[in-house]
């Protein structure tokens, strides 16, 4: 994630989820910046960058992908850009890109919003109750 999660709202969110999250896998978000994406992803890693070019998939569909990812994945990580996306090198380094909406969010909601995504398809996985279809 790059930059800090300062607004407050988006922030409790964020932290609530990824506690969560941590229930099912380990879990771990880092506010970064912009230049240090590169060096943080490994050459063993499964790069997936959230981007409004990326793939939209149900919360269903999403829960299967994510199962698929972590059956095969050495290591997962998404990486949300900042306000003005990623550089044309974050992008050729990307093995996929996942989009939310087709609506744009700020990159401080954007961290929330999917943090809860991952908690949802954790509990999918599981067959829990918290995601009504």
């Amino acid at each position: 994630m790059v930059d800090k999660t300062e607004n407050g709202i988006c922030k409790i969110g964020l932290e609530d989820y990824a506690e969560r999250l941590t229930h099912y896998l380990p879990f771990e978000y880092r506010e970064i910046r912009d230049e240090q994406i590169l060096k943080i992803i490994q050459p063993s890693d499964t790069a997936v960058l959230l981007d409004e070019r990326g793939e939209e998939r149900r919360s269903m569909d999403f829960a299967v992908w994510l199962q698929k990812k972590m059956n095969t994945a050495r290591r997962l990580v998404f990486v949300i850009g900042g306000p003005f996306g990623f550089t044309k090198a974050v992008y050729d380094r990307a093995d996929e890109m996942v989009s939310l909406s087709r609506m744009t969010f700020s990159h401080q909601m954007v961290r929330m919003i999917f943090t809860e995504q991952l908690y949802r398809a954790c509990t999918i996985i599981k067959g829990e109750k918290y995601h009504h279809e």
